[in-house]
């Protein structure tokens, strides 16, 4: 069994009624702010509106974030070394559209204070789409309805269209609606301000706030249809302008008064307003952002999406969203039927992911997937290995169109990471383990820059995108550039070694585990660095096979020789890959067995995550893992290892890793379901589940965990459902839960989508999309799937189950330096008793 502390069952912290296709919120609650305007986002991957109240008023966090938008800050280190990054980004709030402000009798809509006889906001998965509706008693005796939308577009990527109607049910009035754009900012208020200074947060995964002006006013006008804001911001020299377009049906009397400043224009509608009648405010808001190009450049963009996006109706524009997500949905939707009264919720929770996955990538283009994509400023909106690892794979098999974008991202990343390799003293290409600009943002370099991991995990994605679609155009004019500066990354930075046999070494690296850094041969870096290697070699030799002129050309400008291919395969030959026979298990690294066990037993919840309660030397000397590690390894490369390493190597490190990374359970899921442990497979699948609904890591406040949301599909399609991609063949070998009626998922297969349906007796296999044929193994059995000609397989059992559950510790925990051996549960991490406050221990917090 798990031993991260658990709490209660994650639905029982849900507030939210199970709807299969919504997520409803049935009263205000001021207490739980935060949360729900992570959980409200709308957005489309470039542009994402956080559910904040149209009349703004109370907030965790007034929120409207474009990807990439951000200001830039030296990094002052204490002690700063040659190498280390220079140059911090965080992403900005831009100017708030979504406030229009409500006055009945002079007095505000306030939701937290106001008498409200009926209130719903609705997060509508189909429709794409915010509604909220309610019915309001003023201090007067009026009762008013308050109807709004709010969308942020998958069609016009910088479009948002969003609607307020006031309906006076008994009683006139005058009302006012107050339609702003907003800019909310401290400090000098002069074009030339000062550049801003930046605080520091305890919480690494927060975003740092600035201190002093970061978006300078350059631009500001209004008229009655017609206002705009444009800034600059004060140290990277990024430009933005957002324009709002008015239209309005109000049956009744009206003025409008318009006024604008430096960072406030708005439209103010005055209205006396009798009873049965309804006030109609629409608004069309265009967000442009640029690197370089002046204020009124963007302006002008500004102005031309919103003379398209007026010539369409608001329900035009719905309806166009509606019919955007018809076809994501198609594609990408996974039907769960658990078989108990969590059927719904656990429907509700599964499509909340997946609908997070589109609005954190579909329309990001050019950019890439924040880790929190634009819901939050958690991370300081900057891209991680996130993307190429948990999302990049619902993307290939559900919208490969959108994850060629995320891999042509990481492409113009690659003069920067050439830059960096360099720097670093080598060759090829390194890519930044955190940015924004293609830079490396991580001051922390233990943590960071160590975890050179990352060119393997871009070429991860990359080679899993190649097998699936074949898109040969792709890998010549965008991935081949990749695979040979990786490759050269890892065949200049390991180093040979001979001890009969010679061998290949990559030392002084951090695998995907932050609890233990700087290493010799950590396993995940071997594994995945010997996969990009031979996929590298691979990739060159088909090339020279089958385009030869296109392959001499790239070879010209790559200045590769057959020498160097040689070389990779040599490497990837060579590579070592730790293991102690003694145990039967793959280290970590090569030390990794000689540190003590930490007894997470004895760990409280109160000291969790442990990177915000020890200092890193202190977690750096223990077995004690942040995330999945050696176990991510057996999941993307499981075709090198053997059922019985796979299980031995999930039983010894499970026990030892805490689940302070929300991307762990899902991995862990995954090889559980697959190694047999299928009560532990469910229990990590509902903790991935909901660790936006239901907060369970206590951060959702600051954006959602978009990778975590990938990672559920990858429990669904991966863990219980059995896919693998090894080799470039589509592999399934189904486990569903025992107490599952059924489990359906998509796969699209070199244009061919493909619909598996999984019940406890049978695998179904049908295409609902496409011409071509899905050739496809279950359980070593193949197959090919085509049109009209559906695959049925019945299926005897689900696979190994291991009776029991897992040990609460490993029993052993490896060799001390001369030779005896360290027993589980001597060691002692605290040292100080646990009722003791742990600010009398002398730790710190890892940046």
């Amino acid at each position: 069994m798990r031993t991260a502390a658990v709490g209660p069952d994650p639905v029982d912290r849900l507030r939210f009624p199970a709807d299969p296709w919504r997520l409803v919120e049935c009263a205000p609650d001021m207490d739980d702010l935060g949360l729900t305007e992570t959980l409200f986002t709308v957005a489309n991957g470039y542009l994402g509106l956080r559910g904040n109240p149209e009349e703004g008023r109370e907030a965790h966090e007034h929120g409207t974030f474009v990807n990439g938008f951000h200001e830039t800050w030296p990094i002052r280190h204490a002690e700063s070394a040659y190498g280390f990054a220079r140059t911090g980004q965080t992403i900005v709030d831009v100017p708030d559209a979504k406030l229009m402000k409500l006055y009945v009798d002079d007095e505000p809509l306030v939701v937290g204070m106001a008498d409200l006889e009926h209130y719903e906001r609705a997060l509508d998965f189909r429709a794409g789409l915010l509604r909220r509706s309610l019915v309001w008693r003023t201090p007067s005796g009026k009762r008013v309805r308050v109807d709004s939308t709010r969308m942020v577009s998958m069609t016009e990527r910088h479009l948002a269209v969003l609607t307020l109607e006031v309906t006076m049910l008994e009683g006139d009035a005058p009302v006012v609606v107050s339609s702003q754009l907003l800019n909310r900012q401290d400090g000098e208020d002069e074009y030339h301000a000062p550049a801003p200074s930046r605080a520091s947060t305890s919480d690494p995964r927060k975003a740092s706030v600035f201190e002093g002006r970061v978006l300078l006013p350059l631009l500001h006008t209004a008229d009655e249809d017609r206002q705009v804001l444009g800034y600059r911001c004060a140290s990277s020299g990024m430009t933005v302008a957002v324009a709002a377009d008015h239209r309005v049906a109000i049956e009744d009397p009206y003025e409008v008064v318009v006024r604008d400043d430096d960072d406030l224009t708005k439209a103010v509608y005055r209205v006396e307003a009798r009873e049965g009648h309804t006030i109609r405010v629409e608004k069309l808001v265009a967000y442009h952002t640029s690197s370089s190009l002046p204020v009124r450049e963007l302006r002008d963009r500004c102005e031309r999406t919103l003379d398209r996006a007026v010539r369409r109706t608001v329900a035009d524009h719905h309806a166009a969203q509606h019919a955007w997500f018809d076809t994501f949905w198609a594609a990408s939707d996974v039907e769960v039927d658990t078989a108990d009264a969590h059927a719904d919720a656990v429907q509700q929770a599964v499509r909340f992911n997946l609908f997070a996955l589109a609005q954190a990538s579909a329309r990001a283009d050019r950019m890439g997937v924040p880790a929190k994509g634009v819901t939050g400023s958690g991370y300081e909106g900057h891209y991680f290995w996130d993307s190429e690892i948990y999302v990049a794979p619902f993307l290939t098999y559900t919208q490969p169109q959108t994850a060629r974008n995320l891999l042509r991202f990481r492409s113009l990343m690659l003069p920067a990471a050439r830059d960096r390799a360099r720097e670093m003293s080598q060759r090829g290409a390194l890519f930044p383990w955190r940015t924004i600009n293609g830079e490396e943002a991580s001051a922390y370099y233990a943590a960071g820059t160590a975890q050179v991991h990352i060119d393997a995990d871009v070429v991860h994605a990359l080679t899993q995108y190649l097998a699936a679609t074949d898109d040969v155009d792709f890998l010549l004019r965008h991935g081949m550039p990749i695979l040979v500066e990786t490759a050269r990354l890892y065949a200049d930075l390991g180093f040979w070694r001979s001890n009969g046999t010679d061998s290949f070494h990559i030392h002084g690296v951090t695998g995907p585990d932050e609890y233990t850094t700087v290493v010799n041969n950590n396993l995940f870096t071997n594994v995945m660095a010997r996969a990009t290697l031979e996929h590298a070699a691979d990739a060159a030799d088909r090339l020279r096979v089958e385009h030869p002129d296109d392959w001499a050309v790239l070879a010209h400008r790559l200045h590769v020789t057959p020498d160097e291919v040689t070389e990779w395969r040599r490497c990837a030959d060579g590579m070592h890959i730790p293991f102690d026979a003694g145990l039967g298990i793959h280290p970590q690294d090569d030390f990794f067995l000689d540190r003590e066990v930490w007894d997470l037993s004895r760990t409280p919840a109160s000291l969790r995550p442990l990177l915000l309660h020890y200092h890193p030397l202190v977690i750096y000397r223990f077995q004690v893992l942040k995330q999945a590690d050696v176990v991510l390894a057996l999941y993307l490369q499981g075709h090198r290892f053997t059922a019985d390493e796979k299980r031995a190597d999930f039983e010894y490190y499970d026990p030892i890793t805490t689940g302070d990374s929300t991307l762990s359970a899902v991995v862990q899921s995954v090889v559980a379901a697959e190694v047999g442990y299928h009560q532990a497979a469910l229990e990590y699948f509902q903790d991935a589940l909901y660790v936006d609904l239901a907060d369970l890591h206590d951060n959702t406040v600051d954006g959602l965990h978009v990778a975590s949301a990938g990672g559920v599909w990858a429990t669904l399609v991966g863990g219980f459902g059995g896919m693998r991609d090894h080799g470039g063949r589509l592999t399934l070998d189904p486990r569903l839960p025992a107490a599952w009626g059924s489990l359906c998922f998509r796969l699209t297969w070199r244009g061919t989508r493909v619909a598996v349906r999984l019940t406890a007796s049978e695998l179904r296999m049908e295409v609902e999309a496409g011409d071509g044929e899905v050739p496809v193994s279950v359980r070593s059995a193949d197959h090919v799937v085509a049109p009209g000609r559906p695959v049925v397989v019945a299926l005897e059992h689900q696979g190994p189950r291991v009776d029991g559950l897992l040990p609460k510790r490993p029993q052993t925990g490896g060799t001390r330096a001369d030779g005896s051996r360290i027993t589980a549960g001597v060691p002692d991490p605290m040292p100080f008793d646990v009722a003791d406050s742990p600010d009398a221990f002398a730790g710190g917090t890892t940046s």
